[in-house]
């Protein structure tokens, strides 16, 4: 079986870091009352910069998967907050 550079302890950890990241930036969004636009705007960028950072700092590609998946996420917070603020501006027309 071939190795990948990283051991199941070493990616449970990798899973572990940008979801904290995302829990806690919904938690700072939530106590200072921050239009979900914003929040989702962070939380897509935290998770791409995951992903960046897990496609070159992780060796022999062992953790490319969780980088797609953090990018697909991203892409899709993205979308949620554009649609977030078309939705404040119609609200403001």
């Amino acid at each position: 079986m071939p190795h990948l550079g990283i051991d199941i302890d070493q990616y449970v950890l990798l899973t572990i870091y940008p979801a904290a990241a995302f829990f806690a930036i919904g938690y700072v969004a939530k106590k200072t009352h921050m239009h979900p636009g914003t929040s989702y705007f962070l939380q897509a960028i935290t998770c791409v910069a995951f992903a960046i950072a897990y496609v070159f700092a992780v060796p022999n590609g062992g953790a490319q998967g969780l980088a797609i998946v953090l990018g697909m996420f991203g892409v899709l917070l993205l979308f949620m907050a554009r649609k977030q603020k078309l939705q404040r501006q119609e609200q403001s027309t």
